[in-house]
């Protein structure tokens, strides 16, 4: 039950401080936006593997900047004030859930208007849809583990980096073509593979973050 309350109010503290700055969700809305728009003026009209690829690209690089701030952008005495008043355990939780929900808002949003400008939609769109949420939740897991890692070297930014490059490559391949799956229009079942790989890439991140996290958070 403490560790409930703990996540709830970590929670709230995330959203607090989003809502006063806007800094994450408006630079982010605006450089998908900005991205999409730009790629528009440059090829005017995408369909197929080249529509599928360009938007994960996109959104590989919106999630790096929606995410890798959650533990980088914290100050010393920030972190010092947390880890007296909450345990490592409740801290990784909320700023994991935090950072899903701010991600599945930010795709929604560049997958709305990615269809909208390049006037496509794929064969299966449900599944297309699902793809892009465990898109989101992979993103999600995978860069607050590595930012809370990066937070605490010198130079967080370029560690992450090099940290996040041999994890998401997998991820990214299984992406790829569960959305070809989609956009071919191919038989769900077909799916299913790639479907069931994802969800193990999250829970096997997840576990490693509560592991690792509290002797992490001691140092």
């Amino acid at each position: 039950m403490q560790l409930l309350q703990e996540v709830k109010h970590l929670i709230r503290k995330e959203i607090l401080l989003e809502w006063r700055s806007k800094y994450a969700l408006n630079g982010v809305v605006l450089y998908v936006v900005s991205t999409v728009f730009v790629c528009f003026l440059s090829f005017v009209s995408l369909r197929g593997i080249t529509w599928n690829a360009l938007f994960w690209i996109i959104m590989l690089f919106a999630s790096i900047n929606t995410v890798s701030k959650s533990f980088l952008q914290e100050s010393r005495g920030r972190q010092l004030y947390i880890y007296t008043v909450a345990s490592p355990i409740a801290l990784i939780i909320s700023k994991t859930i935090y950072n899903v929900f701010l991600m599945l808002l930010v795709t929604l949003v560049a997958l709305a208007f990615y269809t909208l400008v390049f006037d496509y939609v794929p064969e299966d769109m449900g599944m297309y849809f699902l793809a892009t949420i465990l898109g989101s939740l992979s993103f999600s897991t995978i860069f607050t583990m590595i930012s809370a890692i990066a937070s605490k070297a010198g130079n967080g930014g370029m560690l992450m980096a090099i940290l996040s490059f041999p994890v998401i490559i997998p991820v990214i391949t299984v992406l790829i073509k569960l959305t070809k799956n989609a956009v071919d229009g191919l038989d769900r079942s077909v799916s299913l593979d790639e479907i069931g790989i994802l969800l193990i890439i999250n829970v096997l991140v997840m576990a490693v973050s509560l592991l690792l996290f509290p002797y992490l958070w001691r140092d």
